[in-house]
């Protein structure tokens, strides 16, 4: 079973609480849910809509033919009426303009009663979830208003929903932060937020510099004195770190980036999404020195694997990068999976006050002291560049990578980060193997034996070039020519891509 409903109107109108209502519910009741979210940057007016996938098996995208549209104004229905299937519903605000702002909540009822869900679940949601006067007149009137369409009866399942950037702030709570510093910037903003909100409760800081290059700089120093923390930002914010980004391959000062994608150049589209910014997540900065590349799949690979980056950066004073895009960030997806066991972060380094420690942009002596000595030059370069094998082999402790669907197919689909979900849906049934990449680097010897064995080899990214394809022809010698690129700053919709790897 598998549904997908689009809910749509004017940015300010409440249709994020609609969403919200509807999929805690589900959840609640057993079933699993996707909800992907489309606005503009606006913030009243235009027009946004949600579209909520439910399913009672795992779900993690949505399909280009609706089952049902609730409009809050005539735009969505006028937008969207052709994207409806054959016997798709439609709930609408027209008989509720009376409710003022609880109009919402009415279309939330009448959605519960086409969806054969009792009254009594939803009153209960509203008491539990909402305190709003008048949502329970309003939710009344909405659910005697519906016409009940299917029957979801009450699953067995138990259903966490989150989204990504819940996702990178429990694990980063989990590796117990001490500070998180960040200047606003879509859609990297929400683990700003989160992380403010749950700062005192749990003991740690957050701080908004006055720009990006402040934010990095702060986080050194704060990791200098033997902090452990994490910054946040977008493409363009992180293009501003990247000096300080070099110089923390020289001093060697450990440190964490969240680095959430949007379609660039420029402010390109900010409220959309791309895997546009791997090349620079893996040579951002002057000159030659380690960094960790890490691209989760889903919220609960964002637990793991913020616990992971943050673990790697302070075991090796190194640099770690969270890559995320906007489409994982802000997209809701359910799992019946716990994330692994935390990994403990401890910081043995020397730290000032306790010892005499230096930590300098030039190059330098084991002391810390400036040098132009070429045979020490050399030394540190190896040095520093042999942290790389060590970085390896402990990466390969976790998972680099994954591997889904049929373990035997000679049809090999690689894919990495927010193209996760959609792919396994795709190929559900289908005769292909999934790879998914983890760790972009240090790259898994093991992609390279995957590829020897397979037959026909596609590789499935959200920007124009193929970056994960020619990174992976950098480090194996093998050219992927079979490529699903989409980068208008739109997801992978499952049929469309379902249908692309039955062409190819």
């Amino acid at each position: 079973m598998r549904l997908n409903i689009l809910i749509g109107g004017k940015a300010g109108q409440g249709i994020n609480k609609i969403s919200d209502i509807i999929t805690n519910i589900l959840n609640k009741e057993g079933y699993f849910t996707f909800n992907y979210r489309d606005y503009q940057s606006l913030i009243r007016g235009g027009h946004n809509f949600n579209i909520v996938s439910i399913s009672d098996g795992r779900v993690g995208s949505f399909e280009s033919r609706l089952d049902g549209v609730v409009a809050l104004d005539d735009k969505t229905l006028e937008m969207h009426k052709n994207e409806l299937k054959k016997n798709g519903f439609v709930v609408s605000f027209k008989g509720f303009e009376d409710l003022g702002r609880n109009v919402n909540i009415a279309l939330a009822g009448a959605l519960i009663k086409v969806l054969g869900i009792d009254k009594k679940v939803l009153f209960d949601e509203l008491r539990e979830e909402l305190n709003v006067s008048g949502a329970e007149t309003a939710a009344e009137k909405g659910y005697n208003s519906g016409k009940e369409k299917f029957k979801l009866k009450k699953l067995n399942n138990r259903i966490l929903s989150m989204t990504g950037t819940e996702g990178v702030v429990e694990g980063a709570i989990n590796s117990g932060i001490d500070f998180y510093f960040a200047y606003p910037m879509t859609p990297a903003t929400g683990v700003l937020h989160e992380l403010a909100g749950k700062a005192e409760k749990n003991k740690f800081k957050v701080f908004l510099p006055e720009n990006e290059i402040a934010v990095v700089n702060m986080a050194l120093g704060a990791s200098f004195a033997g902090k452990k923390v994490l910054i946040g930002t977008s493409g363009g914010g992180f293009d501003l770190m990247t000096e300080a980004l070099s110089f923390q391959g020289q001093s060697e000062i450990p440190l964490t980036v969240y680095l959430a994608s949007r379609p660039g150049p420029g402010t390109g589209v900010p409220t959309y999404t791309a895997q546009s910014d791997l090349d620079v997540a893996l040579r951002a900065g002057h000159g030659e020195f380690p960094r960790v590349v890490i691209a989760p799949g889903d919220p609960i690979e964002c637990i793991e694997k913020t616990n992971e980056a943050m673990y790697l950066a302070e075991k090796f004073n190194s640099l770690s990068i969270i890559l995320s895009d906007k489409h994982l960030a802000e997209s809701e997806f359910s799992s019946d999976r716990k994330a692994n066991k935390t990994i403990k972060i401890e910081v043995k380094r020397k730290i000032p006050g306790k010892d005499i420690v230096k930590a300098s942009g030039y190059e330098h002596d084991e002391k810390g002291n400036m040098i132009e000595s070429a045979e020490i030059t050399k030394k540190n370069a190896d040095r520093r560049m042999k942290k790389y094998e060590d970085i390896k082999k402990e990466a390969e402790k976790f998972e680099m990578i994954k591997i889904f669907g049929k373990k035997d197919s000679k049809n090999l689909v690689i894919g990495w980060g927010s193209t996760k979900t959609v792919i396994l849906d795709a190929i559900k049934d289908l005769d292909f193997k999934f790879l998914q990449v983890l760790y972009l680097k240090p790259l898994s010897d093991e992609i390279k034996k995957e590829m020897e064995k397979a037959g026909k080899v596609v590789i499935v990214e959200t920007n124009v070039t193929g970056q994960l394809g020619r990174l992976i022809r950098e480090k194996t010698g093998i050219k992927i020519e079979n490529r699903i690129l989409k980068y208008d700053g739109r997801p992978f919709l499952c049929d469309e891509l379902r249908e692309e790897l039955m062409r190819i």
